[in-house]
């Protein structure tokens, strides 16, 4: 909050922020323990993990992370968003929301990220890693089709290993922390249908990509530390990669 109100040209003491929060019994959410959604597939042959949680990249396009998560409807039923998330700057290039977690649902989170990187003119290579958990989604001879023709490789961690990865998990937890719970600011009220979850989704991914300020990238959102680096290439042409 207080390096939000900086860059809004409010001067604030950070002391007095914190008074403020205590006085009024304000603090920050902290996250639920996570229901288990990864089903691996133990006979389907699976990629080698080429990122051995090393998840620190120079630049976009290097790696992108990819895991899903349930939404609880008040049906009690289960619906599922899929993320894929640049590791560069934690930007979140694709998400796909379903009520059923088939390949066909993360595929679509996938082609939603090559699409993107198309239109901003900074297309997939064939040389961008997809890293992923072994869940039977992401190790089946279709998903890898896809990631061909989308310009990635595949990536596949060890099973049942959240540390490797890590960064699609984070996501995961600040998404369910911030934008599914009860009182969250992104909900327009019980989640009734898919509808629902697909509008607080949209909602917050806007947000978290283009306002939500990261300490790990001096306090910039995501899209403001891609355009930064972009930004500089043009400012040093010889290292254009």
């Amino acid at each position: 909050m207080w390096a939000h109100l900086q860059r809004q040209g409010i001067t604030v003491a950070r002391c007095t922020v914190e008074r403020l929060m205590r006085e009024q019994g304000w603090r920050g959410v902290t996250r639920r323990k996570k229901v288990r959604t990864t089903e691996p597939d133990l006979a389907a042959s699976r990629a080698p993990d080429l990122v051995d949680r090393r998840f620190r990249v120079p630049a976009p396009n290097m790696l992108l992370v990819a895991d899903f998560t349930y939404v609880r409807l008040v049906t009690g039923v289960f619906v599922y968003t899929a993320f894929v998330v640049d590791a560069y700057a934690g930007r979140i290039l694709g998400w796909e929301c379903s009520t059923s977690k088939t390949t066909v649902f993360v595929e679509a989170a996938i082609r939603q990220a090559a699409a993107i990187r198309d239109r901003e003119g900074h297309p997939l290579t064939g040389n961008t890693i997809h890293h992923s958990d072994a869940g039977s989604q992401y190790t089946s001879w279709r998903l890898g089709e896809t990631l061909l023709l989308s310009g990635m490789v595949p990536s596949i961690g060890s099973v049942g290993d959240a540390y490797d990865n890590a960064l699609a998990e984070t996501t995961i937890g600040l998404y369910k922390t911030e934008a599914v719970r009860d009182d969250s600011p992104f909900r327009r009220g019980p989640l009734h249908r898919l509808a629902d979850v697909e509008l607080l989704t949209a909602d917050w991914v806007d947000w978290f990509n283009r306002s939500r300020l990261m300490h790990r990238l001096g306090r910039k959102p995501p899209v403001e530390f891609e355009v930064d680096y972009y930004a500089s290439l043009t400012q040093h042409p010889a290292g254009v990669r």
